[in-house]
């Protein structure tokens, strides 16, 4: 980007060492996957990730647009990067601040000129633009830049990302990007721009890499509506996951736009093919729209071990007057119909969702009508707010935000009340069961004296189980004998569903030792079966019987 005759953008300091790099990121998941996507860039132009963010030569902000609220925390903190700019000596380098993501395509020169910290803003599809943009600002050849022009086709398929979480077991992997369902509330469609999807090759062999290569052993396939996939450019090979080559909405559902018909490989298809590359990982997919689950994907999910037996089904609302102003596209009555069938077809389902009390024209009684398919459906898992109004979106062009900001919390202290009490029961009905969980490491308040793991089941349950020697494998903790409970209180555990004692206060200083010098040790990433012996608010606790895998655990449970 340098004019001729100049020299090109230095990304070196003074001294001749790599210049360093720091990224903070707010939001989704998708805004995780893009910040190891620029580190990746950035890492392939020269530059080292800094060990802090005082260090660094160069901060970025990843950042959020879906609600003011996130919008307000990235403005407080480009405030402190202010004070590491005016702090740190000018010899020395000040570092370049960079905000990136939606804020950034919302806002764009905006955050330039309303803050002197800031000295980069790059969207979402203009990440490999970094590289020279930060050398500009560091060889004084520009005070500022932008780089915001959406694309039609960037996906970065050929980014290999730089896992920023190392240790954990789980990696994300970005199968499409964009979104055409322009819900009148969402800011996405505007900051991300509309939908394109990844070739199927570069998608199974990333999850391949990242299973064989860095021992992942949970992928989760990301999408801002990451179950519309639709890979044109290669030739689908299983008729039965697009029927007749078109498009299959669940029934009762519609769409904005117009129905995609063509060639090519849709989710259903995709997500076989990554399962059966992986038959030893975890395979889950956010953040879908209820509108494309046809009965073939959820006959998948139930059919495949490795496919994990929980969905994100964003509801919104549950008035179907709102859910027309929200421009949903269904109706209260459709998606219950959709649960019951998700419900129906995948044994043992856990059911998400996203809701938003007092969105524009919400009466009580459109409240009650959420709080009620709340109780219907039984969420296990919820992400509720209350409104937000975004610029540039249906709702604020044509919709009055009319409901008070007090009402609209009661609302939404309501919601949450409402999925709690449905959360607790779900809860409450697991004890007894034996599950496959997914080993992720220490609990957070694990100790020297009561020395806990946590993971996740395949149905995103947490569950908090002590730190044991157990059976190597099902075919030995099956011959012998069940492990004694030697560490626990049992009538305690049984119990803990009350919500009255910490799962922590039920682990004394021992550990199980069942199985003489067969016994092994959980470690991060390992599969292990687990007895749920009780539950304490929304963790399920547990008593580790053996190491598994996927494929051993499904034969036998």
């Amino acid at each position: 980007m340098s004019s001729p005759g100049e020299e090109p953008p230095s990304i070196f300091a003074p001294d001749g060492e790599p210049l360093q790099y720091f990224i903070e990121t707010y939001g989704c998941q998708m805004n995780v996957s893009d910040s190891e996507i620029v580190a990746s860039i950035l890492e392939g132009a020269g530059f080292a990730r800094a060990p802090s963010l005082e260090d660094a030569d160069v901060i970025l902000s990843n950042t959020c647009a879906v609600r003011d609220n996130a919008e307000q925390k990235v403005l407080s903190r480009i405030k402190y990067y202010g004070h590491l700019k005016g702090k740190k000596h000018r010899a020395a380098g000040r570092p370049v601040v960079a905000v990136l993501g939606c804020m950034a395509e919302r806002l764009k020169t905006q955050l330039l000129e309303e803050s002197k910290a800031v000295d980069i803003v790059v969207g979402p599809d203009a990440y490999r633009d970094l590289p020279s943009l930060i050398g500009l600002i560091r060889g004084g050849h520009s005070s500022a830049a932008v780089s915001v022009q959406l694309s039609a086709e960037e996906t970065y398929a050929d980014v290999a990302p730089v896992r920023l979480s190392e240790g954990r077991p789980d990696a994300f992997v970005s199968i499409m990007r964009g979104c055409n369902n322009m819900c009148s509330f969402c800011i996405v469609p505007f900051t991300r721009g509309r939908e394109r999807s990844r070739e199927v090759g570069s998608i199974v062999d990333e999850c391949q890499r990242l299973v064989e290569e860095q021992g992942v052993r949970e992928l989760v396939l990301l999408g801002q509506n990451v179950n519309s996939f639709h890979d044109k450019a290669t030739a689908s090979t299983a008729a039965a996951w697009a029927p007749d080559q078109g498009y299959e909405t669940a029934p009762g559902f519609g769409n904005t736009f117009k129905a995609r018909g063509g060639d090519g490989v849709r989710f259903a298809e995709l997500l076989h093919h990554v399962a059966e590359a992986v038959p030893e990982a975890r395979v889950r997919f956010t953040s879908p729209h209820p509108k494309d689950f046809p009965l073939p994907l959820l006959q998948l999910i139930a059919e495949t071990p490795n496919i994990c037996s929980s969905l994100h089904l964003p509801a919104q609302s549950g008035s179907t007057a709102v859910l027309s102003r929200m421009k949903r596209n269904y109706t209260r009555e459709a998606y219950l119909e959709l649960a019951e069938r998700v419900r129906d077809t995948i044994p043992g389902v856990t059911i998400s969702t996203d809701m938003i009390s007092g969105f524009c024209g919400e009466t009580e009684q459109d409240h009650e009508d959420t709080l009620d398919l709340m109780r219907r459906v039984g969420f296990e898992q919820a992400f509720m707010f209350h409104y937000s109004l975004r610029d540039r979106t249906h709702a604020a062009r044509h919709l009055d935000d009319d409901v008070p900001q007090d009402t609209k919390l009661r609302r939404l202290r309501e919601v949450i009340d409402t999925f709690l009490a449905g959360q607790a029961a779900s809860n409450s009905a697991q004890v007894g069961t034996r599950q496959l969980v997914l080993v992720e490491g220490p609990s957070r308040r694990s100790s020297e004296t009561a020395r806990a793991l946590q993971g996740r089941t395949d149905c995103n349950r947490r569950i908090v189980f002590p730190e044991a020697m157990v059976a190597p494998d099902m075919a030995t903790q099956q011959s012998g004998v069940p492990p004694p409970v030697t560490s626990l209180r049992a009538a305690d555990l049984i119990g803990a569903h009350s919500g009255n004692v910490s799962p922590h206060d039920l682990f004394g200083p021992d550990v199980l030792k069942a199985w003489g010098d067969d016994a092994v040790e959980l470690k991060p990433g390992d599969f292990a079966v687990v007895d749920v012996v009780g539950c304490a608010g929304k963790t399920l606790i547990g008593v580790p019987v053996t190491r598994t895998t996927i494929s051993e655990f499904s034969m036998r449970a």
